[in-house]
């Protein structure tokens, strides 16, 4: 079964068709960069935009980075504070000339896709998995059930917002080298995480993942195993795809 995935980020927007059976895109995905400011007017447009890109035309799933509790916004950390009390579903489905639209927190869709196809795959107990970026987002899952919208990234990590200071935004806009971030900020955030939720199984997802072997050995001192995401950076998309599986077409 085919189904379409649009993950919304603080920096793109980026969406593809998504193979169920497989856990995969079936095409490459189509990337535009997140307007700014992002309001909903702007960033409705670019998920139209990707959509319309594949010519598509059933139902789709959305990500977006905040808490979303039905298709309401309730937080909007890294995109324009107007969107929180919006019914995102309606707009975007409006937007998409009234195609089914599906909108849940972008880490609890990676989340999602990790624990199905991925690195979580068959794992029980608590594993959390986190996404790095412009960012920090999370998903909880205990004995494969998902814990939504935990938002750790807004821990206090030495008086910060802890995603100001171990997100990937935080190193590059810092110049920090890979050996800084990850044991001075990156670690110290997953001994903070690790405190309060002792989990078996830390997945860290995000485009970084990709350099994975470039800061993972570097980290020491945490009890839980720490794994780079299967899906890397398409994770979103596909849990995105897995959210718009459950929607029926309108006939």
């Amino acid at each position: 079964m085919n189904v379409f995935g649009v993950d919304i980020g603080g920096s793109g927007i980026k969406g593809a068709p998504v193979d169920l059976e497989r856990g995969a895109l079936t095409e490459e995905r189509h990337k535009v960069l997140t307007p700014q400011p992002a309001t909903p007017d702007g960033v409705a447009g670019c998920v139209a935009e990707v959509v319309a890109h594949f010519g598509w035309t059933g139902p789709v799933g959305v990500t977006f980075p905040g808490v979303v509790t039905g298709s309401t916004i309730r937080t909007a950390a890294n995109v324009d504070p107007s969107w929180i009390g919006v019914d995102a579903g309606t707009l975007l489905s409006d937007r998409l000339g009234g195609l089914p639209v599906t909108v849940l927190n972008d880490a609890d869709a990676a989340g999602v896709a990790e624990m199905t196809y991925g690195a979580g795959r068959g794992r029980k107990g608590t594993v959390i998995l986190l996404t790095l970026g412009t960012g920090i987002g999370s998903a909880l899952f205990v004995d494969g059930r998902l814990v939504p919208n935990t938002e750790l990234g807004h821990l206090e990590l030495k008086g910060h917002d802890a995603e100001t200071r171990a997100s990937t935004k935080a190193k590059e806009d810092e110049d920090l080298t890979w050996e800084h971030w990850a044991t001075r900020r990156l670690r110290k955030y997953l001994a903070h995480v690790e405190m309060l939720f002792s989990p078996e199984l830390f997945i860290i997802g995000g485009g970084v993942s990709r350099k994975a072997d470039k800061f993972l050995p570097l980290i020491e001192g945490i009890r839980a195993e720490i794994v780079p995401a299967e899906l890397q950076n398409n994770a979103g998309i596909v849990g995105a795809g897995m959210a718009a599986g459950t929607v029926k077409a309108t006939p």
